[in-house]
């Protein structure tokens, strides 16, 4: 039988009374941890910054990797960043489903990309469905954006500030608005 994290990432349904939900739990107490420790920092040192994300995503982060606290994380571990990756302050990153940065990716402030979702049967409620993030390469994700679960932005794709996006956005174009719709081509 597959494990609770592998059938999180597959997008199969999670009852907060599955056996296997106190695993699940634990990672998400170890980022909350480490989480705060980043957003305690009293030094604006770029080394230990990484250093604390690579704890929190539990895999060794490239040098060229730029992020600017305060950072929200649900689970940590199942974030993949490439390189020359930058992330502005204030993103929450909900990854239970999985969230990839591809090279060059700009996130701007107060980001939200939420994999994880629950079902609309009020009976299931407590439940949690993750579906995976993509985020192509050069890629920019304006100010206060929102990005939801099962979403693929293409490669040199712009999502404008304040956008919803619920769909997939093409390579090379601009989508905005609530939701987000393309509005021009790179």
């Amino acid at each position: 039988m597959p494990s609770i994290f592998e059938r999180d990432r597959a997008g199969e349904t999670i009852h907060p009374d599955d056996p296997g939900y106190p695993a699940l739990a634990a990672v998400i107490a170890k980022a909350t941890r480490k989480t705060a420790e980043l957003n305690t920092l009293v030094s604006d040192d770029p080394a230990r910054v990484r250093e604390i994300f690579s704890e929190i995503t539990a895999k060794e982060i490239d040098p060229s990797f730029y992020l600017i606290p305060p950072f929200y994380t649900d689970f940590g571990e199942n974030i993949r960043i490439g390189k020359n990756v930058f992330v502005n302050h204030a993103c929450t990153f909900m990854d239970r489903g999985g969230i990839t940065l591809e090279d060059n990716v700009l996130i701007g402030p107060k980001v939200n990309l939420i994999t994880t979702n629950h079902p609309l049967n009020p009976a299931e409620r407590r439940a949690t469905i993750s579906h995976p993030i993509h985020i192509g390469r050069n890629a920019w994700i304006g100010a206060a954006a929102t990005v939801l679960p099962g979403v693929t932005i293409g490669e040199n794709a712009i999502v404008a500030a304040g956008a919803v996006v619920t769909a997939d956005v093409p390579p090379n174009t601009v989508v905005a608005g609530v939701p987000a719709k393309v509005i021009r081509s790179v």
